[in-house]
């Protein structure tokens, strides 16, 4: 059932869905390994954010939902098996309206597994009034957007063919206008991993990230995907450029992250630091000569891992993985 969040929601009293390994395991399966997976007990529920904006919950990654007159656009897809439940829930809060776009963030399958079916429920307009064959203005199959990062990496780990992204683009920005709303596409080069956009609906004043922001638990550094902690810094960085709070930092631009709760500026801040704080500690450590093993014996992160240490990634991996990045410097 769908609803309005509220601030108490926001502030963390909605569960954390359980995402079976989250990325973790979705950046190890790949081809007919994602079709296995039963998700028959999994509920999708939907929440109204503001503007034209929802989000949708299940297994995997959030999906962000824009509905206008012009029809449905939606920002990730989850696992396969999930799209069947994503597109009744859809229908539900948009009955009759098609879905034209769909835009991923990155290429791990919990965020891409449902493309094939999702798109293959919508429609692309491929010209304008001037095409004298009518029928001829539309295609089947909604138009699947991503950085020419995400289709190169699910091609390389064998993803399949059907899945990937109809339309690619290079640079750090990519625009349309949409439902009456002009909405950007911002690639963060290097952070979750080499591929990552999040999505800024400017109308709506609502920015879907990925997994460049999570509001639980240590964030996952995809090493074989080229994530790094600095890109990471960068992408939260700039969401907060772009957030504009209301009164006692409370609400305003709203934050949809990939995995967790809804958000807010004052939120990201403190993911931002945390993290920066952290990084800053293991280049220390660094600096003074010690090892890996010494670093994590150290506990670089020991007054943050109540908090952030019970999620899918490990304290020793997210260690572990900022001194392998900056190992490369």
């Amino acid at each position: 059932m769908s609803k309005k969040y509220t601030k108490s929601w926001i502030r963390g009293h909605h569960p954390v869905q359980k995402v079976i390994g989250a990325c973790v395991l979705a950046a190890a399966l790949t081809g007919s390994a994602f079709a296995q997976q039963d998700f028959s007990d999994v509920e999708v529920k939907s929440y109204y954010v503001q503007g034209n904006v929802w989000v949708l919950t299940g297994a995997g990654g959030n999906v962000t939902v824009q509905i206008g007159d012009e029809g449905v656009l939606v920002v990730d897809t989850q696992f396969a098996g999930m799209a069947p439940k994503l597109l009744a829930e859809i229908e539900r809060l948009a009955p009759g309206k098609d879905i034209q776009y769909v835009i991923n963030t990155h290429g791990h399958g919990d965020h891409v597994g449902g493309n094939q079916i999702i798109r293959e429920a919508g429609y692309t307009v491929v010209a304008g009034n001037e095409a004298r064959d009518v029928s001829a203005t539309f295609n089947p199959g909604a138009e699947v957007i991503a950085h020419e990062n995400v289709m190169l990496g699910m091609a390389v780990s064998g993803q399949p063919f059907e899945t990937w992204p109809t339309e690619v683009y290079l640079g750090d920005h990519y625009d349309l206008f949409f439902n009456d709303e002009p909405i950007e596409l911002l690639y963060q080069g290097r952070a979750h991993t080499n591929g990552d956009t999040m999505v800024f609906f400017r109308k709506s004043d609502v920015i879907s990230t990925g997994d460049i922001y999570f509001t639980e638990g240590y964030p996952f550094i995809d090493l074989e995907n080229r994530g790094h902690v600095n890109g990471y810094i960068d992408g939260l960085n700039q969401i907060i450029r772009i957030t504009v709070p209301r009164a006692q930092q409370e609400g305003g631009t709203m934050v949809i992250s990939g995995h967790g709760r809804l958000a807010d500026e004052a939120d990201v801040v403190e993911y931002r630091d945390m993290l920066t704080i952290i990084r800053d500690r293991v280049q220390f450590y660094m600096d003074e000569g010690m090892d890996l093993e010494e670093i994590l014996e150290a506990g670089p992160s020991s007054d943050y891992d109540g908090r952030y240490g019970n999620g899918f990634v490990s304290t020793e991996d997210f260690i572990t993985a900022i001194y392998t990045n900056l190992s490369e410097m």
